[in-house]
């Protein structure tokens, strides 16, 4: 027995797209390429991998927490942007400082 998708049904007619041909597609809210832009664009090649996120477990103070929420959506991408650049910077200054002791304001 089959369940029901919990997703809505699409509306778009796809039989109609799959029959269209290129002439049949509406181009012109897109902008021509020209050969000036061709000439201003950048090759770059060997690019490094973006490293794989792994999952993990953290223990952060629930205020902290909180207050990146309240952010909104991506707070745990910008919180792994902050530690990327406090990583960057100490890699840089080829320094590592540990806390002795933590104080909270």
């Amino acid at each position: 027995m089959r369940k029901n998708s919990s997703s809505k049904k699409s509306e778009t007619d796809l039989k109609r797209i799959d029959a269209m041909t290129d002439e049949d597609i509406d181009f012109s809210d897109i902008p021509e390429v020209t050969p000036e832009m061709f000439a201003h664009a950048v090759v770059r090649r060997n690019f490094k991998p973006i490293p794989r996120k792994k999952q993990l477990t953290l223990r952060v103070d629930s205020d902290v927490i909180d207050w990146y929420k309240k952010q909104g959506r991506g707070y745990q991408t910008r919180i792994n942007s902050l530690l990327r650049a406090y990583m960057k910077e100490h890699q840089r200054n080829g320094t590592i400082k540990v806390a002795s002791k933590l104080h909270r304001t």
